[in-house]
C-alpha cells in the first residue's frame, strides 16, 4: 500500500501524522510519503522519524493579511501542478490530510484525480483546509463526535498520543497537591506571568503545594527568579522531556486546549484548568476546551478573565475537593482513545482496498 500523508505545520499537526504513518508502515507495510512545506515543523520531524518528505510552496489563506492571501494565491496554481505531479509519480492508493498549508492542495488534486482521500480532524471544529476538502473526502477521522457534523462518513477515532499517557497511574490521596502548567513547547506567557503573580496567594490558599512549571525558554530566566524569591516548593524548566511523567506526578494541570494536549489529558485521565489561545485559528481551543468541560472532565478560563485571584479560586477549589478531581479524571478518560492510530490506519486501509488479513499483527 502506498500513502500521502498530506498537510503539517505545527506539532498538533505532524505528530499524530508520524503516529499513524508508523502505524500503516507496521501494520500493512506501507510506503509512506509525507507533503509539507518549508516552513512547518515538518521538516524536523518528519526526516527524523525516518519517512520522505516532499515539499510543496504554499501559505495560509485563513485569518492573515491582505498580502499574505494575495501571495498564497499566486503558489496555488504551482502548488495544484506539484501536487497533481506527485500524484501521478508516487501513485498513492490513498491520501490522508491532517489540516495544515499543504493539506488542501494536494487533498484537493488527489480527490480530483480519484485517489481515495480521509480527513483527519483532532480538533472540534475543523481547520480551514479541512474545511475545504470536506465535501470531496471519502472518509473523515476525527476526535469528537460533534465534529461529524461537517464531514460524510465520519468515524470517531480519537488523536493518537503515546502510549505511555495511557499507563499513568492514578494519585494517590496521601501526596502533596501538585500543580502542573504548561503552555506547549513555546510555553505560554499569558498563562506564566498570571501564574508567577499567584504564587503568594497560591501558598497560603493550599498550603504545601508543589508547582511542576513548564515556562518555554523566553519566560523560564525571570520566571525562576520568581520562584526562587517565592520560596515555593517547584520544579522549573523550559521544556519537560518526559511529560508522562510529569502528568504522573500532577493533580491538577493548568495549561492550552490544543488537540494534542487535550487528547494527551484524556489519555492520561487528568484534571485540567483550559486557558485556551484567543488567537488559535477559528478559536478552534475554546471549542477543545468547552467540550470536555461540558463533559464534567475540566474547567474552561477564558484569557480574557485569567487574573491571579481568579487562577487562585479555581486551582484552590479544586485541589482542596480530591472527590471532584476523581471525578473530573473520569470523566476525561471517557473522551479518550487508545487504539486511534490503529483505527486511522485501518481506515485509510480500506479506501485503499487492502483487505485486513495483509495486515501484520
Amino acid at each position: 500500500m502506498r500513502v500521502i500523508l498530506a498537510g503539517g505545520g505545527t506539532g498538533g499537526h505532524v505528530i499524530p501524522a508520524l503516529a499513524i504513518a508508523q502505524e500503516l508502515r507496521s501494520r500493512y507495510h506501507a510506503q509512506v510519503l509525507f507533503v509539507g512545506t518549508q516552513r512547518g515543523i515538518e521538516t524536523r520531524l518528519v526526516p527524523a522519524a525516518g519517512f520522505a518528505l516532499h515539499l510543496i510552496q504554499v501559505g495560509a489563506l485563513n485569518r492573515v493579511d491582505l498580502a499574505t492571501r494575495l501571495k498564497t494565491l499566486l503558489d496555488l496554481p504551482r502548488a495544484f501542478m506539484e501536487s497533481a505531479k506527485l500524484v501521478r509519480e508516487f501513485r498513492p492508493d490513498v491520501m490522508i490530510g491532517v489540516g495544515g498549508y499543504a493539506s488542501g492542495p494536494a487533498m484537493l488534486t488527489a480527490a480530483m484525480m480519484s485517489v481515495p482521500t480521509i480527513a483527519f480532524e483532532p480538533n472540534v471544529v475543523p481547520g480551514f483546509a479541512n474545511r475545504m476538502v470536506a465535501p470531496m473526502v471519502s472518509a473523515a477521522a476525527v476526535h469528537f463526535e460533534a465534529t461529524c457534523h461537517y464531514f460524510r462518513n465520519c468515524h470517531v477515532t480519537g488523536v493518537p498520543v503515546r502510549q505511555e499517557f495511557f499507563h499513568v497511574p492514578a494519585r494517590s490521596k496521601d501526596v502533596r497537591p501538585t500543580l502542573l502548567v504548561f503552555g506547549g513547547s513555546q510555553g505560554a506567557h499569558a498563562i506564566n506571568q498570571a501564574v508567577l503573580d499567584a504564587l503568594p496567594k497560591l501558598m497560603e490558599a493550599v498550603p504545601g503545594i508543589h508547582v511542576i512549571h513548564q515556562t518555554g525558554e523566553t519566560d523560564y530566566i525571570p520566571a525562576q527568579a520568581v520562584y526562587l524569591r517565592t520560596m515555593i516548593s517547584a520544579e522549573v524548566s523550559p521544556f519537560i522531556d518526559d511529560m508522562p511523567g510529569a502528568f504522573a506526578r500532577a493533580d491538577l494541570l493548568v495549561c492550552r486546549s490544543g488537540a494534542s494536549t487535550v487528547a494527551e489529558i484524556t489519555a492520561a485521565g487528568k484534571p485540567a484548568i483550559f486557558v485556551p489561545l484567543p488567537t488559535a485559528a477559528d478559536d478552534h481551543q475554546t471549542r477543545n476546551a468547552a467540550t470536555l468541560a461540558d463533559g464534567g472532565a475540566a474547567r474552561l478560563l477564558p484569557q480574557s478573565e485569567l487574573s491571579s485571584d481568579r487562577l487562585v479560586r479555581e486551582i484552590a477549589e479544586l485541589l482542596r475537593d480530591r472527590p471532584r478531581l476523581v471525578t473530573m479524571a473520569e470523566a476525561a478518560r471517557r473522551f479518550a482513545h487508545p487504539d486511534a492510530a490503529a483505527r486511522i490506519a485501518a481506515l485509510a486501509a480500506r479506501a485503499a482496498g487492502v483487505q485486513s488479513q495483509h495486515a501484520v499483527a
